[in-house]
């Protein structure tokens, strides 16, 4: 039975920790199927000058395929102290937008990271059309108020107004506002009818994203739209979308097509009267189209659309600061209350030391002071059960067919000498949530990308590889730390009191070969914190050890 019950230790470890993303991430629910017409309810506000309507309304007439434009436009360059990004004449969209505090790779030769992965007009961010949507019309040529946006001197604010007039009498006029200091990008659409009849349409705000990275590691992860939907967020896998698209409708505070540390969202001014259509197409392509109700701009009418953008990296404290529940896009799961408590403590270390990897050791060492009293008796009640094992053993003997008796037996045991028998299961069983919630921390969150610890370790959000001129199979390189967290746990179960059983024991001691294959390709800030939990069970564990034995 003590075997078995190691066994089953083993593979509930296992369990655990392999089965995190699939047991521990919640699933959204399925979206309410969407009403017909349910694009087309109340008409959208819109600003009118006096005029007299005709009977009947007119759709804008397109065409029935894309087109490219019929000119070709200038690229628009706009500078800023955080990005550099082009915005393009040809439809209006953003054409490149370069992060300038993050690059590529670890080189520091690296190209800034690019977060646009597309280069058809019709598909680059913020793409906007009204009446038709954007694969249906043609690519419309704005024409700019300036060449250049800069600001990197320390201005404030800039803006960009771009103008287009379409042949149905529409025209289109995208003021983008920049500011030096700030990832959001304000967007007002002005569109006009100059035409002598009353047009019926709606606007079409269109993101198209791909992975930000081609990183094997990026597989794994969520890459993907994402909308804050009626209070919660819904993250909807590309595989939801194989089968034709999906449409939501509610409330939606924002749209975004997120990578692991990266995103591009879309907040409109207006959440109640929104629609979101996400498709997916070749080479992980996925389209988010962002609409509004129908409405009615009658001759020389006007109507206005507004939007915030925000291009840039998943870092809480700045997506805090944009309001709007845009934070809730950095998904620590179950395990969100004990994530940002971590986090917090995580930068407010790092404030002081000026390195990750050292205020991961702090963290753990916070960590390990305050679950050490729970941990101390653990050890302890495991330790006067080592003693007792002789006990037990002729209790086994003696009552062996009698298994009720056995049982109050070794109870009336346990109650004379005041042991809990799970005692020393209960410290571990407390650390688990810690454990992930640390692992969220470290997996998802922006500051530990290429940040380095010491020597070899270069990235602290990436495995540990060292790499020692030739190369090894499958690895690459020797994962040094991990190989050291697994002699440490291996020394740790030989300072553990275990059972009497032999077949339990070399179990118990087969586990830290089994937790080293798997932290093989974890983050090396993870393997980092559990290697130093591991120094200091020991150190514990051999305090314990001595008072036990000076109280022999």
């Amino acid at each position: 039975m003590e075997t078995k019950r190691a066994l089953l230790a083993v593979i509930i470890s296992l369990a655990i920790l392999l089965g995190y993303q699939y047991f521990f991430i919640p699933t959204a629910p399925p979206p309410p199927a969407a009403p017909a017409g349910a694009q087309r309810v109340q008409p959208h506000e819109t600003k009118t000058t006096p005029a007299q309507p005709p009977a009947a309304p007119a759709e804008v007439a397109a065409p029935q395929a894309p087109q490219e434009p019929r000119r070709q436009g200038r690229d628009i360059k706009v500078e800023t102290n955080l990005y550099s990004a082009v915005i393009t004449e040809n439809g209006g969209g953003i054409k490149s937008f370069k992060l300038k505090k993050y690059r590529e790779t670890l080189s520091p030769q690296s190209d800034f990271k690019q977060l646009i992965t597309t280069n058809l007009p019709s598909e680059l961010p913020l793409y906007f059309t009204w009446g038709v949507e954007p694969d249906k019309t043609w690519v419309p040529v704005f024409e700019a108020d300036r060449q250049r946006v800069t600001l990197t001197d320390g201005k404030g604010e800039e803006q960009l107004v771009l103008t287009s007039r379409l042949p149905s009498g529409l025209e289109i006029t995208k003021t983008f506002r920049f500011s030096s200091n700030d990832y959001r990008i304000g967007l007002r659409v002005d569109v006009h009818n100059t035409s002598g009849q009353p047009l019926q349409g709606s606007p079409y705000l269109r993101l198209t994203g791909r992975p930000f990275s081609s990183a094997k590691s990026a597989r794994f992860l969520f890459n993907g739209p994402a909308l804050y939907l009626d209070n919660s967020l819904r993250e909807v896998k590309p595989k939801e979308l194989e089968s034709g698209g999906l449409t939501l409708n509610g409330q939606i505070q924002w749209t975004a097509y997120e990578g692991h540390y990266f995103m591009l969202g879309v907040l409109p001014t207006v959440p109640d009267q929104q629609s979101v259509r996400l498709s997916v197409g070749d080479t992980d392509k996925t389209t988010i189209l962002l609409t509004e109700n129908a409405a009615l701009i009658p001759p020389q009418g006007r109507s206005q659309f507004e939007y915030t953008a925000f291009f840039g990296p998943k870092k809480l404290s700045l997506l805090k600061a944009m309001d709007h529940n845009l934070a809730a896009i950095v998904n620590f799961g179950w395990f969100d209350f004990l994530a940002k408590p971590m986090l917090y403590l995580l930068n407010f270390f790092y404030g002081f030391v000026g390195n990750y990897g050292v205020a991961i050791i702090l963290v753990t060492i916070v960590v390990k002071l305050l679950f050490w009293p729970i941990a101390h008796k653990g050890m302890k009640s495991m330790r006067t059960m080592q003693k007792l094992q002789p006990k037990m053993a002729k209790l086994k003997e003696k009552y062996g067919d009698d298994r009720e008796r056995l049982n109050q037996e070794m109870m009336k045991l346990y109650q004379t000498y005041k042991i809990n028998p799970l005692g020393g299961c209960l410290p571990m069983i407390l650390q688990i949530p810690v454990f992930f919630a640390l692992y969220k921390v470290l997996l998802l969150t922006i500051e530990l990308r290429h940040a380095p610890f010491v020597l070899w370790i270069n990235d602290l959000s990436a495995p540990d590889r060292l790499y020692l001129g030739f190369h090894i199979p499958y690895l690459g390189g020797l994962p040094v730390l991990t190989l050291l967290m697994g002699g440490s746990m291996f020394l740790q179960q030989k300072m553990t009191p275990t059972s009497a059983d032999p077949t339990q024991a070399k179990v118990m001691l087969f586990l830290p070969v089994v937790f080293t294959f798997m932290f093989i390709n974890f983050a090396s800030g993870l393997v980092l914190y559990w290697f130093v939990n591991n120094l200091l069970s020991m150190a514990q564990q051999y305090v314990i050890n001595r008072q036990t034995a000076a109280e022999d």
